[in-house]
């Protein structure tokens, strides 16, 4: 069996989870013994038996791909979406109905709402993910199937170490990510926090404030840029008191996964992505301004040592072997 993925976006332009997820699976795969290959869009020689699109192909892209005989599987990330209100999606719902029904084809097409019914699979990271899929996008529910990430072997192989005092954040440094109130929140609660990222841009003005309250406490803030290295980061976890990760939205966090295999309690924003990913072996937060974010920091700093943990996640090798049950399925079913 062939794969090609294809993705949007390009890595050198933007670091990010959906990176680490099309690698981390591409090696899952490959150790299942499949071949997988990106898709060089200059190559019209290019075969493959399936095309797995990360990201929302167009609407054109899937019915040619079907005219050469190939299968199509999205993955697609909702974080806008998943983290919004349900008022605020019933809303999007309707303008969407109304769009397709007022708006010229061409402009539907480019937005690409019908890609999902026309895709012979959607993989979706959590429960909540695929609820999405059918309720907002009309997808076929035997079509969607839920598959988490993966997590590498460096964290579910690694070794417990004794616990320190610092909660530990791995994100980038991005207003998505709420770095800046969550260091607010530290001091005011008078608990150390450990942000491992970067920012997109040494620019960004985000970024820059982040930067320079940091400078200001180092007492609780705690800012030395990312960890490169997997088997240093494997050990931050350990050696963390705990893991917080506040963003204001969120698909489905590779670094809660991360620290979840390595044994680390979690702190995530009470957002549903969150819930139906963890459910059970996590506190949670409300998405709300600093000052009152503060208690709910401290109270997890202060029960961590005690609490349950969250249920270890799979390796991408598992998830690579979940999604090749997924492609040979495909393969034997015609349209």
């Amino acid at each position: 069996m062939k794969v090609l993925f294809d993705h949007s976006d390009r890595f050198f332009l933007a670091h990010g989870g959906f990176q680490v997820q099309i690698e981390g699976t591409k090696a899952g795969l490959e150790a299942s013994g499949i071949h997988v290959e990106f898709a060089r869009w200059w190559d019209a020689a290019q075969t493959a038996d399936l095309v797995h699109f990360f990201g929302r192909p167009s609407e054109i892209y899937v019915e040619l791909a079907h005219k050469k005989n190939l299968k199509v599987v999205i993955s697609e990330l909702l974080t806008e979406l998943g983290s919004r209100s349900a008022a605020t999606r019933t809303l999007q719902k309707a303008i969407t109905s109304a769009a397709q029904t007022l708006l010229p084809k061409v402009f539907i097409q480019r937005m690409a709402w019908e890609s999902f019914k026309l895709a012979d699979a959607v993989v979706a990271g959590t429960e909540w993910e695929a609820y999405l899929f059918t309720k907002m996008f009309g997808a076929d529910p035997m079509n969607v199937a839920c598959i988490g990430n993966g997590v590498e072997q460096v964290f579910t192989n690694s070794t417990p170490r004794p616990r320190d005092q610092w909660l530990v954040c791995t994100a980038s440094i991005t207003e998505r990510k709420r770095v800046l109130e969550l260091a607010q929140a530290a001091v005011q609660a008078r608990t150390p926090v450990w942000i491992i990222g970067k920012p997109y841009s040494d620019k960004d003005s985000y970024a820059q404030m982040f930067l320079a309250f940091a400078r200001k406490h180092p007492e609780y803030v705690r800012y030395e840029g990312p960890i490169e290295d997997r088997g240093q980061l494997a050990r931050a976890y350990r050696q963390a008191r705990g893991f917080v990760l506040l963003s204001s939205m969120e698909s489905l966090s590779l670094a809660a996964g991360e620290a979840a295999a390595c044994e680390c309690p979690l702190l995530l924003s009470d957002l549903p992505w969150a819930r139906s990913a963890f459910p059970r072996g996590a506190s949670f937060c409300p998405v709300v301004p600093p000052h009152r974010m503060a208690p709910f920091l401290r109270a997890f700093h202060d029960a961590a040592p005690a609490m349950p943990l969250p249920e270890k996640p799979k390796s991408w090798v598992e998830i690579g072997a979940e999604l090749e049950l997924l492609y040979r399925r495909l393969l034997k079913t015609s349209r």
